[in-house]
């Protein structure tokens, strides 16, 4: 869990058959004879002592690691002493976790025998080690990335935070919420010294990162208690309601809503004002917008970033040249869906017909709005119906479908998903932006459901917390590859589900989310590699794809300041996509799908190599049984 929040604010398991098989195949064979007739025994009997220990090891660490983070203790929906703290974000806790990944890594290879270990224990094994070797890596190149991004602002991230994370069920829950608006001051002066850090480096966010984050910062200072406005504030409002639900009696809610104001108007106000100060003098200071290439070595940092996001090493020109080929392939699908549906015209002149056509967007509107949402509800009520032919197991949280909050729809994406807890008492929730519905198209909204919701980031992130027989560890990592990779899989696998079925402007919709996902690969190593301008990105796109031009502007100004993260999609759909035909062709009328998926989500995220071992594992032991 190294650093989990502080990277998602600065930035962003062997399925049934095979964990059956590859795991509890080796204990099937220590079964079968008596311990004291063969060394085999005896080696079994090791291992199994080594795979023990080495789960003491990874519990330990992980609570360890969750001890030292309220933020992370609550996520995972657990009330401590610590409820009402947040995270230290300071240098000096930075180098102590720094300090301690050295530690455990060291410890790992110098305690445990890989050799000794049971399947699965190999595989968490790896996992870690990765896991411990990349943030060293990363620490490396801290300097060159940005803490603050249009993406991701500890600005926004603390009220969002506290709206959906914090519950408030008991009176001291209420109390502990004002103890984190009192403290908000201390982490964002703390975020401020990590910005200043890097000013004296002359590493500065690109310009058009700060309209959004100044914005977004000043809207969540609007409202009630801030200003004279009769209206809440968005966090006011929050706290009232969680107050207002609480069986105590009115005399106390008044001194919670008393004090809860005073925290606001004082320290959590005073943390904004500094922190907004600090991003209109880095404004003054930004030289335009760049790419990774203009940073200190930013050839190496963009290969670093290549890694981090994709868990291989890519070469920029071969991703390049990889995405030209896919955006050739996926426009001549493209072409057939127009001669499909008797458009007469060009490709580019289609592209502007569906940008333009009014049947392709709701109204902007709250009856729009709210059309929208009851559709998409609908979308994932099919893919629940057609389940059974492709999934053995399912989350066991629900999905709700959620608007944006008004407060922060200038800086969040289109749509995106939050985790459940491990208990279910928060549901996973896929978002979707509404702010102006002319940038939400209908063609794409399947792909947006499948993708966010389910069979996608849900059913993968869902299912990894609640999976038994891991280390904790597992349950929580991610990988942009892995996590990316499979919810755009989805999106291919829900066409095969017959979803699209009659549907050739929602299929055309599916080829232009994953046209999104092709153009990534050239305008990312575009602007990072070769010195691409932001609007070359821009006109790229617009050239390739039928988005909406908001979208666009704002897909590219994304890519711009997380370096490589757009790459993942489809290098992880890729990877999931060759290693199903590899099951396919080689376990022949053996091959079920239900039984890939299973190893590809009941082992929870890894890196691509690991995935792959682990694949090439199901299909040995499914042909020798």
């Amino acid at each position: 869990m190294k650093k989990s929040l502080k990277q998602l604010i600065s930035g962003l398991a062997l399925g049934a058959s095979a964990l059956a098989l590859a795991a509890c195949g080796q204990s099937g064979q220590q079964s079968s004879a008596p311990a004291t007739e063969t060394p085999l025994a005896e080696t079994v009997a090791s291992a199994a002592t080594q795979s023990e220990r080495l789960a003491v090891f990874f519990e330990e660490t992980f609570e360890r690691d969750v001890a030292a983070s309220p933020m992370f203790q609550a996520q995972l929906g657990r009330k401590t002493e610590d409820y009402g703290k947040w995270d230290d974000f300071s240098e000096a806790e930075e180098s102590r976790q720094i300090a301690q990944t050295r530690d455990d890594l060291a410890r790992l290879r110098s305690e445990f025998d890989f050799d000794k270990l049971d399947e699965q224990s190999k595989i968490s094994y790896r996992i870690f080690e990765y896991n411990q070797v990349n943030t060293l890596k990363n620490h490396e190149w801290r300097y060159n990335q940005y803490p603050v991004t249009q993406m991701s602002s500890i600005a926004t991230y603390l009220p969002t935070f506290l709206q959906n994370i914090h519950r408030v069920d008991t009176l001291g829950d209420a109390e502990d919420y004002i103890a984190r608006l009192s403290a908000a001051d201390v982490v964002l002066a703390e975020v401020i010294n990590d910005l200043n850090v890097r000013e004296e480096r002359g590493i500065i966010a690109p310009a058009l990162v700060y309209p959004g984050v100044i914005g977004t910062a000043n809207a969540i200072l609007s409202g009630a208690p801030f200003d004279g406005s009769a209206e809440d504030s968005a966090i006011m409002a929050d706290f009232r309601q969680k107050v207002s639900a609480l069986e105590i009696d009115e005399g106390e809610k008044e001194r919670l809503l008393t004090a809860a104001t005073a925290a606001l108007v004082g320290p959590f106000k005073t943390g904004y004002m500094k922190f907004i100060g600090e991003m209109e003098l880095q404004q003054e200071l930004a030289a335009g917008d760049r790419g990774a290439w203009h940073l200190p070595n930013g050839e190496e940092y963009y290969a670093r970033r290549i890694e981090n996001w994709t868990t291989v090493s890519g070469d920029p020109d071969e991703i390049h040249e990889l995405g030209l080929s896919e955006v050739a392939r996926i426009r001549a699908e493209m072409e057939a869906i127009k001669e499909e549906v008797g458009f007469e015209g060009t490709l580019a002149e289609f592209f502007k017909f569906v940008r333009n056509d009014p049947n392709n967007y709701y109204p902007d509107t709250e009856e729009g709005r709210q059309q929208y949402l009851a559709d998409a509800n609908t979308l994932i009520e099919e893919v629940y119906s057609k389940t059974d032919a492709y999934f053995n197991i399912l989350p066991k949280a629900a999905l709700e479908v959620r608007p944006v909050e008004k407060w922060r729809e200038n800086a969040a994406g289109t749509a995106f998903y939050n985790r459940p807890t491990p208990d279910g008492s928060r549901p996973g929730i896929y978002y979707i932006n509404m702010k102006d519905m002319g940038d939400v198209q209908k063609h794409i909204m399947n792909s947006l459901a499948y993708h966010e919701g389910a069979p996608g980031h849900h059913f993968q992130l869902a299912i990894m917390q609640e999976l038994d027989g891991i280390p904790e560890f597992r349950k929580f990592g991610g990988y942009s590859a892995y996590t990316e990779g499979w919810a755009l899989y989805t999106e291919r696998l829900a066409f095969e589900m017959g979803l699209y079925e009659n549907r050739p402007m929602r299929n055309f919709g599916r080829l232009a989310e994953e046209m999104k996902r092709a153009v990534r690969l050239v305008v990312d190593t575009g602007m990072h590699a070769k010195q691409w301008t932001l609007q070359e990105a821009i006109d790229y796109m617009t050239d390739n794809t039928p988005m909406a031009p908001g979208d666009i502007e704002r897909q590219n100004k994304r890519y711009m300041v997380w370096p490589g993260q757009a790459l993942s999609y489809k290098i992880g759909m890729i990877k999931l996509l060759e290693l199903r035909e590899k099951a396919r062709t080689e376990l022949g009328q053996e091959f079920d799908i239900r039984d890939y998926h299973d190893v590809v989500l009941k082992n929870g995220a890894m890196p691509l190599a690991v995935l792959e071992d682990v694949v090439n594992i199901y299909i040995d032991e499914k042909k020798t049984n």
